[in-house]
């Protein structure tokens, strides 16, 4: 398996190749989805939300994304791993930016992912000097909730979709080597895609970017989440409950751990 670097995604567009990718955040998932040679594994900052149980991606400290960093990190042999930059970790100043994602390359991302457009030029034409791949994220930015209200479909009206392409070049002009479009209208997710030479992955941006990624506890049905741009492949919950339920009633029957189940010696206890 040829270990998928940026250079690699670059090529996958020039080529039309889909890029696949999930999002991770401990040891054994990104295991599971390395050997499934997904192409981009994201340390997401949405490990906030289905992880730590919180309404926003807010809450998440540095320090928790550098350790589940770690965890997938020494999984993954093949596949690009990014961290995702939590919020405050680089909007501050181009120092600590500088800190912070230095942070997240060692500890085994290949690559950090920032959200917005003109507002974050300046971080990730900095990091990129510094020999920090960055990848960018446009329309629904999550750590922007409060100034969206919500969880909403961005860029509906003519000069936001507008702003966006122009937000979208410009991150390409810096040296960004991907974009992640979220919950925009699929026409427009197009454009973009069609008027870029990097790679957009998206998520909730329709069938015309260039790849696709997902929480992956949403696709595999164990978060719950009824989302419209997600399709579910499995129902995780269901199995996972059906399982401890079993599990309980053979340990509250005396079934379970049975002798194939325990140890014997030679020696007698009194």
């Amino acid at each position: 398996m040829a270990k998928i670097t940026i250079h690699t995604l670059l090529e996958m567009k020039q080529k039309q190749k889909k890029i696949v990718c999930l999002t991770a955040y401990d040891y054994l998932t990104a295991k599971i989805l390395d050997e499934a040679e997904i192409d981009l594994i994201l340390v997401g900052d949405s490990v906030a939300n289905v992880i730590y149980g919180h309404s926003t991606t807010l809450p998440i400290s540095m320090n928790e994304m550098i350790s589940h960093t770690q965890a997938v990190a020494r999984a993954v042999k093949r596949a690009l791993v990014v961290g995702d930059m939590p919020f405050m970790s680089y909007q501050p100043s181009v120092d600590i930016a500088i800190k912070n994602a230095g942070d997240f390359l060692k500890a085994g991302a290949e690559a950090v992912k920032l959200e917005g457009g003109t507002a974050v030029l300046e971080i990730a034409e900095k990091l990129i000097k510094f020999g920090i791949p960055v990848m960018g994220h446009l329309g629904l930015t999550p750590q922007s909730v409060h100034k969206f209200g919500g969880y909403k479909l961005q860029a509906t009206s003519k000069d936001s979709q507008k702003q966006l392409l122009i937000d979208a070049k410009k991150l390409e002009n810096v040296g960004c080597f991907s974009l992640v479009l979220e919950k925009i209208p699929k026409s427009l997710a197009k454009t973009v895609t069609k008027n870029l030479k990097i790679p957009t992955i998206g998520i909730g941006a329709g069938p015309h970017c260039d790849g696709q990624i997902l929480v992956w506890q949403d696709m595999l049905g164990l978060s719950e989440m009824k989302l419209k741009f997600v399709k579910q492949y499995a129902n995780l919950h269901k199995i996972i409950s059906e399982g401890v339920k079993k599990y309980k009633e053979e340990v509250k029957q005396g079934i379970f751990p049975n002798k194939e189940h325990s140890f014997e010696d030679d020696k007698s206890y009194p």
